[in-house]
């Protein structure tokens, strides 16, 4: 099982302590806030009644402050991920916030060291309706952008086989399509109603991902990528560092795991560091 080391505190704060102890990570695997809340009086009140998207965050930032929020958050991931790592980063958009999902991609290659190396297509298994809608269709597939340094754009990492070698030293790889069915998310909670996917967040990690890789979260919720890397992981030598303002989604996604580990038998015991 993988060995999972969660932080209640704000991924900013996590990854300046990996900087300041030098420690890296291989891959970077998230979905996060999409700020597409509602910037009202009522979604404040939400918060009290567990009727928002997050139990504590409103994600609601406004088109600009979300692009630049983007681009130092990729900053920052420049300063952890390890040479030829590669984040796995997943958006969507919204009615209230619809250019942002366009204009994230743009920022991330104009303002940081990185590049969108591939877009893998992810179809859900029920559709977000946009029934009051009379010119917007019913989005039924987001993107999950796979983004790896400029420089490192040809070596970065994945698990594609070789299928055979030609006469002139040719490689011929297996084919790896860019599209997924899965799951819309591992069901929603009263803490977080916009929980991600393990059975995405798998198919990610059988491409990407080593036995023995150093996975990253920075907005970890109710720690669905680390029950995806638990069940993964066969060698025991995988490490999931999450981060997550909430210590109640902390606090649920430990039970979380516990559960799983239960029902798959497993008698080793996960360590988990709060700070």
């Amino acid at each position: 099982m993988a060995k999972v080391n969660f932080n209640n505190e704000d991924c900013f704060v996590t990854m300046e302590r990996m900087v300041k102890d030098g420690d890296k990570v291989g891959i970077i695997l998230t979905s996060p806030p999409y700020a597409t809340s509602r910037s009202n009086v009522r979604t404040k009140k939400a918060l009290e009644t567990y009727n928002s998207r997050y139990d504590i965050c409103l994600d609601n930032m406004s088109e600009d402050e979300y692009v630049d929020w983007t681009i130092g958050l990729f900053r920052m991931f420049d300063e952890v991920l390890e040479k030829n790592g590669v984040i796995l980063y997943n958006i969507s958009y919204g009615s209230e916030n619809p250019n942002a999902m366009w204009r994230i991609p743009g920022a991330i290659i104009e303002d940081t060291h990185f590049m969108i190396a591939d877009c893998i297509v992810w179809k859900k298994k029920c559709a977000l309706p946009n029934n009051v809608s009379h010119n917007k269709l019913t989005r039924i597939t987001e993107f999950v952008y796979v983004i790896c340094r400029k420089d490192e754009f040809k070596t970065f990492n994945a698990n594609k086989k070789i299928t055979k070698i030609g006469k002139n030293g040719q490689k011929y790889y297996e084919n790896v399509f860019n599209f997924v069915e899965a799951p819309n998310n591992d069901g929603p909670c009263d803490l977080n109603k916009a929980t991600y996917s393990s059975d995405l967040c798998l198919f990610l990690l059988n491409i990407y991902a080593k036995e023995d890789s150093v996975v990253y979260d920075p907005f970890m919720g109710t720690g669905t990528t680390a029950i995806a890397c638990h069940i993964f992981n066969k060698t025991q030598n995988m490490v999931c560092i999450g981060s997550e303002l909430s210590e109640k989604q902390v606090e649920y996604s430990k039970n979380r795991l516990g559960e799983l580990i239960n029902s798959m038998s497993q008698s080793l015991e996960i360590p988990f560091v709060y700070n």
